[in-house]
């Protein structure tokens, strides 16, 4: 028996220019709170310095505030850019998460997104992957000895490091690499035996990132390390969804926000997913393109099903689905979808439904069998509380 598929939800986060950043802030933090009292798994939690609309520099912060106001929800970091750090000082600050967290802690590790990060620090963008592999390494080593570790690169130096704390979990929290167009985050996963992280979320079809082969050069990549074939329920998909109750609606709440939500992508330097449903400056119009383009969700809960599915089908199977935090629709309906996402679509997946439709099923088959001696049973007290009354007044007379 499988295990049940889990959820959560990817915050880079997205704001649109012009929000009160505070406010935005707290927002993120709110809707992680009703993640967590609606049930789902996990919420991640980007690192951005730079273009005004991803507005977390430090995830490992923002998972510390979450912490104090949730109860059940892991949280991960997602993702810390490795080029940007230290190794040591990185697997230091996740093992304090860690023990604040009491375990609840999930490290996500990247080579850095967004161009213009890498220009202010004057990195070139050809060095961050390699630079990002030289940092994993190291701090794996920390995590999975506490023998000295060395290392000399051309951009950090590590002399006789060993962590002053050991992880709260055991051994050590979950570690995941990121993979959105390259084959850099599987080739990692499969050489050291780390969890996948798979954010293109199907916009660029084919090619070694994409879910239809990503596995496989996980596969091939452990093999080549001699390490044991690795864990699919360790694998993350990412996808974007808006429900509501009907598709009419979903649409009409997208119009809110998710045109600059797709002129950001382009300005950013990702893949500019505009350019694949270009509008004609009706925003009803933009949304209706994204709708159908079949790599976003915006419809019913069937609809999310039935897109969730497609993706197990096309992958051979991953253990967690996330959904991207967007701010497509206001916030009042971004929560609405949520509930309806964990009311309708995550008990499908859970296999939650089965036992109380059986339960419901079984009771009503033995209807006519059982109500019957339920009913008689009835007349009997009554019966017998009115001969006691009729007694008790001839007694008294």
């Amino acid at each position: 028996m499988t295990d049940p598929l889990r959820f959560g939800v990817f915050y880079a986060p997205f704001h649109p220019l012009g929000q009160n950043p505070t406010l935005a802030l707290e927002y993120d933090l709110e809707r992680v709170v009703a993640l967590d009292r609606l049930g789902f798994d996990e919420a991640w939690f980007g690192e951005h310095h730079s273009g005004g609309y991803e507005i977390i520099g430090c995830p490992e912060i923002f998972v510390a505030a979450a912490a104090e106001r949730t109860r059940h929800i892991k949280l991960g970091t997602g993702v810390v850019s490795l080029p940007y750090h230290h190794p040591w000082l990185v697997a230091d600050r996740m093992v304090l998460l860690d023990h604040l967290t009491r375990g609840r802690v999930l490290f996500g590790t990247g080579p850095g997104a967004l161009p213009s990060d890498a220009y202010v620090m004057g990195i070139d963008p050809v060095d961050q992957r390699r630079r990002m592999e030289e940092s994993l390494e190291a701090i794996l080593a920390l995590l999975r000895s506490e023998e000295p570790v060395t290392r000399e690169t051309d951009w950090f130096t590590l002399r006789e490091g060993r962590l002053q704390l050991r992880p709260y979990s055991h051994p050590h929290f979950e570690v995941a690499v990121a993979a959105m167009v390259s084959p850099s985050g599987p080739r990692l996963a499969g050489r050291y035996g780390v969890s996948l992280l798979s954010l293109s979320m199907q916009v660029v079809e084919g090619g070694f990132a994409a879910v239809e082969s990503a596995w496989g050069v996980v596969e091939e990549q452990a093999r080549a390390a001699g390490r044991p074939p690795p864990d699919r329920s360790s694998w993350r998909v990412l996808g974007a969804l808006h429900v509501a109750t009907t598709r009419e609606q979903a649409i009409e709440e997208c119009t809110y926000g998710l045109e600059d939500f797709s002129r950001y992508f382009g300005t950013a330097g990702f893949v500019p997913l505009g350019q694949q449903v270009e509008g004609d400056g009706d925003p009803r119009a933009l949304v209706e393109r994204y709708a159908a383009s079949g790599n976003v969700v915006i419809g019913t809960p069937d609809d999310a099903i039935s897109y969730i599915e497609r993706l197990l089908q096309a992958s051979g199977g991953f253990g967690t689905f996330l959904l991207l935090g967007h701010d497509w629709a206001s916030p009042e309906a971004t929560l609405r979808s949520y509930r309806l996402f964990a009311r309708e679509v995550i008990p499908y997946f859970k296999g939650q439904l089965g036992a109380p439709r059986a339960s419901h099923d079984w009771a009503a088959s033995k209807r006519d069998q059982l109500f019957g001696r339920a009913g008689q049973a009835i007349m009997n007290a009554i019966a017998s509380h009115v001969e006691e009354r009729s007694a008790r007044t001839t007694e008294q007379r």
